[in-house]
């Protein structure tokens, strides 16, 4: 009698369970393993789905997957590298170096700037900025500055509103609050989105001018409503951001 009640339980269970996959579309290979297993699929089901999900953890195969895209892009890296060493062309060794910034490697990022920095490419402004660009993000804001000081002075005619955008925040994060105001000013005259814009209103409230950050955030709103759509979901982020300065400034 147990013996039919521990069957029928069993067939309970497995109905249960492959209702729940297919319920909340997981993998349907989950339907095979508790077939095959039983109530050992049924464990190890139940370890690697509905655990994760109950502690608000990401699922194993969602971490298999960010481990794969790790591996790629180590994998991506090394290839660049083996690029960059055979053939030592100037193309090479910046494809590296930026994407050793977008792999949160700035500092390598850097050492290659510099190495390419040199002889008749010292003074080469794409590369400078670039250079700049590395050190912003590893956080050498004094370095950044000094860089695109350089830039400026051999390339007086180069115009680049990212490296503009750096600068002004490299002196905020160096405390040159008067020039980095000056530097936003002059930003928010030809920069393209509410970034500029946003980061100068905040400033202009750490000193105190409220009045014209608040009619600086209520600017960028109204001409985001008068923008197409997908400018306004380009600028998200700086969009919310002013709704709620304006609604702290506001009170």
């Amino acid at each position: 009698m147990s013996g039919e009640i521990s069957l029928y339980l069993n067939i309970i269970l497995t109905i249960l369970i492959i209702a729940h996959i297919f319920r909340t579309n997981r993998p349907k290979y989950w339907v095979f393993i508790i077939l095959i297993s039983g109530i050992l699929g049924a464990l190890i089901y139940f370890i690697f789905e509905i655990i994760p999900d109950l502690l608000g953890r990401p699922r194993p195969r969602t971490i298999l997957r960010q481990a794969k895209q790790n591996i790629n892009r180590k994998s991506d890296i090394q290839e660049l590298e083996k690029r960059q060493e055979f053939t030592g062309s100037i193309d090479a060794t910046r494809h590296l170096a930026n994407t050793l910034i977008e792999n949160n490697r700035p500092e390598e990022a850097v050492s290659h700037y510099k190495n390419i920095l040199t002889g008749i490419y010292r003074e080469d402004p794409d590369l400078l900025l670039g250079l700049a660009e590395a050190q912003f993000a590893n956080q050498t804001y004094d370095e950044c500055i000094i860089t695109l000081d350089f830039l400026r002075e051999k390339n007086p005619q180069y115009t680049s509103a990212d490296g503009h955008l750096i600068y002004a925040k490299s002196l905020v994060n160096c405390s040159r609050t008067e020039e980095a105001l000056h530097e936003y000013k002059a930003l928010t005259g030809y920069f393209i989105g509410a970034e500029a814009k946003y980061r100068f209103a905040s400033l202009l409230e750490t000193q105190n001018q409220n009045e014209q950050a608040l009619e600086i955030y209520k600017d960028l709103l109204v001409a985001a409503e008068n923008a197409p759509s997908h400018y306004r979901q380009a600028q998200k982020e700086w969009l919310s951001k002013s709704k709620k300065a304006i609604k702290r400034l506001t009170i």
